[in-house]
């Protein structure tokens, strides 16, 4: 908000820049959250399938402790879809989440936590 305290040159230059800017930078979480959410999918679909061997006996305790961990970020993930349909989600849910860092709980699965890149 530095700029409103200015008198540009080019107002309508810097709004335009200001708007592509909020653009990309939605796009850009816009493109993590489906990197993380097929993820999920597919970490998902190979806890299914270890469940599976499990049930019939071919499975080891470390693929089985692979599948845990999975349910265990999957039951995390429809533990914050429940506040997604409350109203002031968009508000409550930031603030689950921030509160949850401060305890030292980590509530978001493991896809969605923030990786050096």
């Amino acid at each position: 908000m530095k700029h409103l305290k200015k008198i540009h040159r080019a107002p309508i230059r810097v709004s335009r820049i200001q708007s592509r800017r909020m653009r990309n930078n939605f796009r850009r979480s816009m493109l993590d959250l489906k990197i993380a959410l097929a993820q999920e999918k597919e970490e998902t679909k190979e806890m299914l399938q270890i469940y599976g061997k499990g049930i019939k006996g071919q499975a080891d305790k470390k693929d089985l402790a692979v599948a845990h961990a999975q349910f265990f970020d999957l039951l995390k993930g429809l533990g914050l879809g429940v506040f997604a349909v409350l109203p002031f989600a968009p508000i409550t849910i930031p603030i689950i989440i921030k509160l949850a860092k401060a305890v030292g709980v980590d509530v978001l699965p493991s896809s969605f936590n923030q990786k050096d890149k």
